[in-house]
């Protein structure tokens, strides 16, 4: 192939790949967006009394739908999506990297996490929604509800470290496997939520919207930077490095 070609087919990939990404972006903003206009109105949307309800026993709400293994695996869940968790992956992550000798890469994984935690910190103030009340929660809970700091943070945590883990993977196998675990742990630990009555289902919908936005977004930039050899791709150079 000549390099034209090659040129080409690479623009073309770029092209793709920004289409798809605002593509991605603009509807989970979207999706954050409406809601977060409901919730400033204080309109509960209606599927969120229907749903919590519909994971609860008819005769005892204190008490969830499915055998008590099922509610102990939420509670199990639950806890992947929880700070100290979530910390402990990411130093994990950003120590693979740095033993890796893909310092650069770490640095961006680690503060992409690091200000996505931060984002959801000032949400949750400047929008304050008080817990769902219409079940009693089966664990204990603190902070403001809105949006879902477990669907958010660990879209966050886990799709950004997945992608940017995935960017300096050769093997095509390897990356779906990060991104796909990655996403069925998210989507699991968001359920979980409103499994346990302590979210909305629109504060979960909300945080994945905003996580998953976030990690796009961080693996959009990432590429950019890895073309640019400003941090490590796949072969592991960098500006300094290569020559």
């Amino acid at each position: 192939m000549t390099a034209t070609g090659t040129t080409g087919r690479w623009a073309r990939r770029s092209d793709t790949r920004i289409l798809v990404t605002l593509l991605i972006v603009t509807v989970a903003l979207a999706s954050f967006a409406y809601i977060a206009s409901e919730v400033v109105e204080g309109h509960p949307l209606a599927i969120d009394r229907w749903l919590l309800l519909q994971l609860r026993s008819v005769a005892d709400p204190g008490l969830s739908i499915g055998p008590r293994w099922f509610a102990q695996a939420m509670i199990d869940f639950t806890a992947l999506g929880g700070g100290t968790v979530l910390t402990l992956v990411t130093t994990l992550v950003t120590g693979y990297l740095m033993a890796r000798r893909k310092i650069a890469l770490a640095a961006f994984v680690a503060s992409s996490i690091v200000a996505g935690s931060l984002l959801t910190a000032l949400l949750k103030i400047a929008f304050a929604r008080a817990r769902p009340d219409i079940v009693p929660h089966l664990v204990e809970v603190s902070s403001a509800s809105f949006p879902s700091g477990h669907a958010m943070n660990s879209a966050m945590v886990y799709l950004t470290g997945a992608a940017l883990l995935a960017s300096a993977e050769p093997s095509r196998r390897v990356r779906v496997f990060l991104i796909g675990a990655a996403l069925v742990l998210t989507l699991l630990i968001g359920f979980s939520r409103i499994f346990l009555g302590v979210h909305f289902p629109t504060d979960v919908v909300a945080g994945w919207a905003i996580g998953i936005a976030w990690a796009v977004a961080s693996s959009w930039v990432a590429a950019i930077l890895q073309r640019r050899h400003a941090i490590e791709g796949v072969e592991g150079t960098t500006t300094s490095t290569a020559r």
